[in-house]
Order: C-alpha cells, then sequence, then structure tokens
C-alpha cells in the first residue's frame, strides 16, 4: 500500500501522521474481537468534560452479524455504497444531548465524542487497520433501524478493516479520490496567534 503518511513542517507523533481514511478496505480480512476491544477501549478513555463519557458506540462485525452489518450499510449514502462494502466492521458513533447527573443540556457531547472517535481511529493505526469516518447516511433511518432513542444524536458511521490497493475500488470516481495526494490548508488560514485572524506559523 502506499504510504500516505501527512507531510509536516516537523516531526509529529507516527501514528497521527500515519492515520488516514482510506477507502480500499480489503473485504476478505474480518477484524478480530481483539482488535475490535482494543479499538472500544481507546473510545473509552478518551476525555470529556465532567468525565461524562456521553458516547454511545454501536458495531457491527460482518462475521458474527451480517445482517445487523447489511442493516448498517444500508444507511450510507449511495457515494459511500460505492466503497464501504468491502470493510468488515462498521461503526456509529452518538452524542448524548444531556448529562446524565443533572438533566443538564451538553453542548460539549458532540466534541467529545469526536475526541472518542478519533481515539479510536489511531488506536486503529497502531493495530495495523484503518477507519474512514462518514457523515454520508441517512440519520432518521438509522435512528429507526436500531432504536437510538431521541436524546442521542448520531454523528459519525466509520469503516474499519485492513488496507487494500486502490485499484480494489471498482467506481474509478473513488478510485481517484483514494489516489488523491493528502493536502491540508496553510497553518496560517485555520490556526491564529493570540487574536483572531493574525496567522499562526
Amino acid at each position: 500500500m502506499k504510504d500516505r503518511r501527512a507531510l509536516t513542517a516537523v516531526t509529529i507523533n507516527e501514528l497521527a501522521a500515519r492515520r488516514w481514511s482510506p477507502r480500499a478496505y480489503d473485504g476478505e480480512r474480518p477484524v478480530s474481537h481483539q482488535h475490535i476491544t482494543a479499538l472500544i477501549e481507546a473510545a473509552r478513555w478518551a476525555p470529556s468534560c465532567f468525565g461524562a463519557e456521553p458516547w454511545r458506540f454501536l458495531v457491527w462485525n460482518r462475521a458474527d452479524d451480517a445482517a445487523g452489518w447489511q442493516a448498517a450499510f444500508d444507511c450510507l449514502s449511495p457515494s459511500n455504497h460505492k466503497w464501504a462494502h468491502r470493510a468488515p466492521l462498521l461503526m456509529l458513533a452518538c452524542a448524548a444531548t444531556h448529562f446524565e447527573h443533572n438533566g443538564q443540556p451538553n453542548r460539549w457531547a458532540q466534541y467529545d465524542t469526536g475526541m472518542a472517535a478519533l481515539s479510536l481511529s489511531l488506536e486503529a493505526v497502531a493495530q495495523g487497520l484503518v477507519a474512514h469516518q462518514m457523515g454520508g447516511f441517512d440519520i432518521a433511518k438509522v435512528r429507526a433501524a436500531f432504536s437510538i432513542p431521541e436524546d442521542f444524536t448520531p454523528m459519525a458511521m466509520v469503516a474499519v478493516g485492513y488496507q487494500a490497493e486502490a485499484d480494489t475500488i471498482a467506481d474509478e470516481e473513488t478510485r481517484q479520490k483514494e489516489l488523491k495526494p493528502r493536502a491540508r490548508k496553510p497553518v496560517g488560514e485555520r490556526f491564529y496567534r493570540g487574536r483572531w485572524g493574525v496567522a499562526a506559523g
């Protein structure tokens, strides 16, 4: 597989540099129970406001729950159908709308759930796996299919598995996305020093 590590101004943590969101998955290689447990543990130990752990993750492993996996896959957008059918593991990250301990709105929950999902994604790299987070799914459909309570917001679907070569992707447009060079905006456009609009760098 092509090395897609981030091109950074200085050396950063190896897991962060190697993390990216591929679309080419080895559809014949399942994710072991041990690796799934490691992903869950990494997400479980993410930081959260008041230690509330506002996230909930649904996990569908095609190897032992083909029907559940298919129902989750059916909730994905057509563009994600083009490649995610080869991912052996699908997950859904959901965020609580309120704190459990006092019933007050938790405006940090989505931020915290994102940190849990990133922790999971970095652990995937450490385990030799890849993870691709997706916003393209039908929220109403996934909520109905899996009885997700109204006080939890489905945030992102995550495909997890072993990376394959780009030529395993049948759709040409999707394959070109896989091969496109990685890029980010210049630091000064997104990071400010001391006050808004003053470029950091």
